[in-house]
């Protein structure tokens, strides 16, 4: 492998006149984990696509583990593991039987592909399910055979799209291990996620992608530096009878970037301007919010500096090939962190 894992120059993405992804470039380095983040529609996934070969680009041009993602496309799938949001395996098959079908697929020898499941069954845990049938298995313990098995070919470089969404917070933990050992033994490991948290523990350097473009690209603390050092303030505020409608009065203030309900009487504000206190408690108590408290805090967290560059309009989305003319961003974000 070069330098570089993986090199992007004006990579870009259309769906007739939709621009899914706008003229990307980017450098992802060798052994690193790199977060991806991004609303729904933001262009992550179609990015991702393109990296595994999965869709071609419109134009602009990426290398993937050294090779031309367009010219050497059978090289670039060689080097890669992909660890799909929609999981890969066969329920009436065994954990062993699952690994060893996909093994063949690869054409990995018969004795080096035994042995490659025993080691990756250690990996995870799993050999005491090695003959169990995965019908038989929790969502969690499908997911680590899932991403196993994109770890069979031993991949340069491995794409983790969303790998804990809807597991339990013990099999998260385990996920996240896993991810720390694939990438302790030399892989590129390429996260996307809408955890916060996880992309914040795992990520080397975090990208947050928006309107197909990258609005901010930093390590996650330098991420959370910006918001220190910008004219954002971020506010906790109790409200005891906190309604729908007294959160959209909120985030209808021009000063206010974003809004992010905790729980039934806990919001977290964003918030731009020496003004945006005041406004933000008149409008609380003119639409007759009682406000048990209100704190200013300067401790940034990766959630702030997301909302912060990408804004606080919800993001519908269409499936990207079947109905691309089907996403709808929304209003330009009010905050952005330069």
């Amino acid at each position: 492998m070069t330098e570089n894992a993986i090199e992007l120059k004006n990579l870009t993405k259309k769906f007739g006149d939709f621009t899914a992804v706008d003229k990307l470039s980017l450098d992802i380095k060798e052994n690193e984990i790199f977060g991806f983040l991004g609303p729904n529609g933001a262009g992550k996934s179609t990015t991702i696509r393109m990296l595994c070969t999965l869709s071609t680009p419109t134009s602009g041009s990426a290398k993937v583990a050294g090779y031309d993602l367009i010219k050497d496309s059978a090289k670039v799938r060689e080097k890669i593991g992909l660890v799909a949001e929609k999981m890969i395996m066969y329920d009436k098959l065994t954990a062993a039987e699952n690994l060893r079908f996909f093994g063949k697929l690869y054409a990995i020898p018969k004795q080096k592909l035994e042995d490659k499941i025993d080691e990756l069954l250690e990996l995870v845990n799993m050999q005491e399910w090695k003959h169990t049938q995965i019908s038989k298995f929790s969502t969690g313990m499908k997911q680590r055979i899932n991403v196993i098995r994109a770890l069979l070919p031993e991949p340069e470089i491995i794409f983790m799209d969303e790998p804990t969404l809807g597991l339990d917070p013990q099999t998260t933990f385990s996920i996240r291990d896993i991810t720390r050992d694939i990438n302790k033994s030399d892989v590129t490991v390429i996260l996307t996620t809408h955890a916060m948290i996880e992309a914040e523990a795992l990520s080397d350097r975090i990208a947050i992608i928006d309107h197909g473009k990258i609005a901010a690209l930093d390590t996650p603390q330098n991420l959370k530096n910006l918001i220190a050092e910008s004219d954002t303030s971020v506010f906790g505020a109790k409200i005891t009878n906190l309604t729908p409608k007294l959160i959209g009065k909120i985030n209808s203030l021009d000063v206010v970037a974003a809004v992010a309900q905790q729980d039934d009487h806990n919001l977290k504000i964003s918030a731009n301007g020496t003004d945006a206190l005041n406004q933000i408690i008149d409008v609380i108590r003119l639409e007759g919010g009682n406000i048990a408290s209100i704190t200013n805090s300067n401790d940034s967290t990766l959630e702030d500096v997301f909302l912060a560059v990408t804004g606080k309009t919800i993001r519908d989305q269409a499936n990207e090939k079947a109905a691309p003319t089907h996403h709808r961003h929304g209003q330009a974000p009010k905050a952005r962190i330069r």
